[in-house]
């Protein structure tokens, strides 16, 4: 049986929905195991799927590099060099200079290789369910955010999406989605129960509702007399997006892509700082020393740093507004009201 070549092994991958890395040797000099031209396919658990980047002095600085490329998405280029031209150069192990990162090779060969990582991911699948004018806003401002969207809404309500990548009619979602899936409810008072029903019995990264937290206590105790798992009820965040003072569809719908780039992206900082892959896993040679970790702080700990970034801004803009504009301002609650009418109609 004929072995598949590197190719058909990423575009498996990409079916598939699997993130992975394109390794690719651009130069070498001197003795390496590797020539240039060599590629390897490497997943994110630091397996190689296929192909040969070279033996122990260069693996585990490629594999380290492919891992935090697969985390956050970057492309880096990577150049594993004898101590002593590190040295030449004055850079050391873990160093980026110029774009390149440097990592040290303490084999006898002494060769020097450089490495091209190209990170391959898939690409976020957003779920709107519902065709209110959040939920058209939301479709179309996501895209822009590099979302695969797709509209779940009755075929009579369809037309209201003008561009979306996908479209289910009803709220019927697949089993499987290629990357991670994100799950919008925003009917606003058309389906609300159906809706909600169909996105906690779907896997997601996140599942979000537009309305009011009494909106949604109240539909979640609805779901929970029909059985529906606690756990799974605690899974909605309520009300969906950021708290940005939004008043408008398009300023809520702003305010929803913000939270789940936030999500998003603080996941993938989380699986960056989770610390070193093992050794053995990674095939990590004398490079151990190579590259520093990250920090020890942990996104998790910074759950509201957005809004109290926003928090603050808000406050230094009030403090040097003229006297009659912050009588204004005083009197601006009634913003909450309008979140509430488009939110939970």
């Amino acid at each position: 049986m004929r072995k598949p070549k590197i190719d058909e092994i990423a575009q498996a991958l990409k079916r598939a929905g699997t993130p992975f890395v394109m390794a690719t040797v651009v130069r070498t000099v001197a003795a390496t195991a590797a020539k240039a031209g060599a590629k390897a396919v490497i997943v994110e658990d630091g397996t190689i799927a296929e192909g040969w980047i070279g033996g122990g002095c260069a693996r585990g600085a490629v594999l380290r590099a492919a891992r935090d490329a697969i985390a956050d998405g970057e492309p880096r280029l990577i150049s594993v060099q004898p101590e002593d031209l590190l040295s030449e150069l004055g850079v050391a192990p873990g160093e980026v200079r110029d774009g390149i990162r440097f990592a040290r090779n303490m084999c006898p060969s002494k060769g020097t290789m450089d490495v091209f990582i190209e990170p391959v991911l898939p690409v976020p699948h957003l779920y709107v369910l519902g065709a209110s004018p959040v939920g058209v806003a939301l479709a179309d401002l996501a895209r822009r955010f590099g979302f695969h969207t797709v509209a779940c809404a009755p075929a009579p309500d369809q037309p209201a999406f003008a561009e979306v990548d996908d479209r289910i009619e009803g709220y019927l979602l697949p089993a499987d989605t290629p990357g991670e899936r994100y799950l919008v409810v925003a009917t606003q008072g058309r389906g609300d129960e159906a809706a909600l029903r169909a996105a906690l019995g779907s896997p997601a990264a996140h599942v979000a509702f537009v309305g009011s937290r009494a909106k949604a206590a109240s539909l979640k105790a609805e779901l929970r007399s029909t059985g529906v798992a606690e756990e799974d009820l605690e899974r909605v965040k309520a009300p969906a997006g950021l708290d940005i003072g939004a008043v408008t569809p398009e300023e809520i719908a702003l305010s929803i892509v913000a939270e789940l780039v936030e999500v998003r992206r603080r996941g993938q900082l989380r699986v960056m700082r989770e610390g070193p892959v093992e050794k053995e896993r990674l095939g990590a040679g004398p490079e151990k020393d190579d590259a520093p970790e990250a920090g020890p702080a942990d996104a998790a700990a910074r759950p509201g740093l957005l809004r109290r970034a926003g928090d603050r801004l808000r406050e230094k803009m009030f403090s040097t507004m003229p006297a009659e504009e912050q009588r204004q301002e005083e009197t601006s609650d009634l913003s909450l009201l309008l979140h509430r009418r488009f939110c939970c109609m």
